[in-house]
């Protein structure tokens, strides 16, 4: 049984604080695999890219264990190109180019290899194309975990809510929680939106960490302090892969399983941070991720005595 994993496979141009690249390899679905097949190696990926994309960069990926029999190949035309720079703060961003490329003809097909799908990860991507894609699977996934944003709010409200209803886990940040339900206590925000369908709701807040909620219940993880941060481009991306993958692995899709996938997201999204595009994914080992989860430990445990 696989990870199916649907997204952008993209070039970005970044400018941030402390520095700036030319084009490199990035988007939704780039990320999610490289930071999913440090836990699995059956990971099947649904893309279109452009001719232009790095032969390299495709078998680097195919070493560590993703199918590419999904991601339709353009060669006569360019790939997915966003550009963007960083404020100070890290966490706004003003969008410089938006080049849609191939992905204007994005039309997802699901080979007969990927069928035996059992988890499946929708990356950010519009909610009529995430859609199609749970269509085309002739069993359901045990789990499928999906990602948006806010630009689908405004302009596609009712396709995304649509699609919602399919999904177990949505992927969120704060400010579109909010958005989504009209709430501005995320608690409150949380019952909203698990009324609209999924089962479970992560609401990623950055620098401040992430919240899962089921029902009643909610868990609370941090995100690891970095003295610095040269690139939160992909941590979202990151975060649902390192989640989807941990799950992958286990079959375990309890909720005290997905804490524990919620804190090993939240370390591989602070690995991504630390450099440039996927460079930092590519080369940490199982000892990094050990100690790094280690430290996340460390960082929440602590001993009181209530007199």
């Amino acid at each position: 049984m696989s990870l199916v994993i649907a997204g952008t496979m993209a070039f970005d141009a970044i400018e941030t604080p402390f520095g700036k690249t030319d084009k490199i390899i990035g988007g939704s679905a780039t990320y999610a695999a490289w930071s999913a097949s440090h836990f699995t190696k059956d990971i099947k990926q649904v893309s279109i890219i452009g001719g232009d994309f790095p032969q390299e960069d495709i078998d680097a990926l195919k070493n560590r264990g993703v199918a590419f029999e999904g991601v339709e190949v353009l060669k006569d035309e360019k790939s997915f190109f966003w550009s963007g720079k960083y404020h100070m703060d890290m966490n706004n961003r003003d969008t410089l180019v938006t080049d849609l490329n191939v992905l204007e003809k994005f039309n997802p097909q699901i080979p007969d290899s990927y069928q035996d799908c059992e988890f499946l990860m929708l990356g950010n991507l519009m909610p009529s194309l995430q859609r199609q894609i749970i269509n085309q699977l002739k069993n359901r996934p045990k789990l499928i975990i999906m990602d948006t944003m806010n630009f689908w709010m405004d302009i596609a409200m009712d396709d995304l809510l649509e699609t919602i209803k399919m999904t177990d886990v949505l992927l969120v940040n704060d400010g579109e929680a909010r958005q989504l339900s009209n709430e501005f206590s995320l608690v409150k925000a949380a019952q909203k939106i698990m009324a609209m369908g999924p089962k479970y709701l992560i609401i990623k807040k950055g620098e401040h960490g992430a919240l899962l909620f089921h029902g009643s219940h909610v868990f609370f993880a941090p995100a690891l302090p970095l003295e610095e941060v040269f690139d939160p481009t992909g941590a979202g991306d990151t975060f649902a892969g390192g989640f989807i993958g941990h799950l992958t692995r286990t079959k375990d899709i309890s909720f005290e399983n997905m804490k524990t996938a919620i804190i090993i997201g939240s370390a591989m999204a602070s690995f991504v941070v630390e450099k440039f595009g996927t460079e930092r994914l590519k080369e940490i080992t199982q000892d990094d991720i050990m100690n790094r989860l280690n430290y996340f430990v460390d960082l929440v445990n602590f001993d009181i005595d209530i007199v």
